[in-house]
């Protein structure tokens, strides 16, 4: 059963695990083929969410949050799109959270931590630890979640790195259309 606190104006939102593919819509990231965008449905979306983990709110340590704002470049339908996203850093690296509602229920969602402000492109391009380094976790931090019968999703992951002030936003779109970026939540 999915347990989700959700605050008055927002919820939160998911990942993606092997984006070889980039969120497309304004950022320069290409997949592995040179093209841009792509199709994530069908991933292992258990892979990309740790519902054991202590979420993002939860943790002791530095936490910031952000509303998730729906994006123009969003699909049809998805005005009703809310939510809310944690980044915690500790010792223990960093926690990410998103919880939505809103969502078109059974569908995949994807989200990945980005290297600008939602109001800089819709987020840039995805935040690397390593800039030089591959488009998969651990040198990423994707989310991914399938959206309940309700229409909400939730993901929480932990990477042993702190991301420090290099990702000030998360971005999630369908696993099936990412060059269709959702909403965008920055961090305070």
């Amino acid at each position: 059963m999915l347990q989700t606190r959700f605050r008055p104006a927002a919820v939160v939102a998911a990942s993606l695990l092997l984006t070889l593919t980039a969120c497309g819509g304004g950022g320069s990231e290409d997949s592995a083929d040179g093209g841009s965008g792509g199709d994530m449905a069908g991933m292992d979306m258990s892979a990309m969410n740790e519902p054991d983990a202590t979420p993002a709110d939860e943790v002791d340590g530095d936490v910031e949050e952000g509303e998730f704002v729906v994006l123009d470049t969003a699909p049809p339908g998805s005005d009703e799109v809310a939510g809310e996203a944690f980044l915690a850093q500790d010792d223990d690296g960093t926690t990410v959270t998103i919880r939505l509602i809103g969502l078109e229920p059974g569908v995949e969602y994807v989200s990945h931590l980005h290297d600008a402000a939602c109001t800089d492109g819709d987020g840039g391009d995805h935040f690397k630890f390593d800039p030089a380094g591959g488009d998969l976790p651990p040198n990423e931090v994707h989310l991914g979640f399938t959206a309940t019968e309700q229409g909400t999703g939730m993901a929480t992951v932990t990477n042993d790195q702190r991301v420090e002030d290099g990702a000030p936003s998360i971005v999630v779109h369908p696993a099936e259309a990412t060059d269709n970026r959702l909403a965008c939540a920055d961090f305070s």
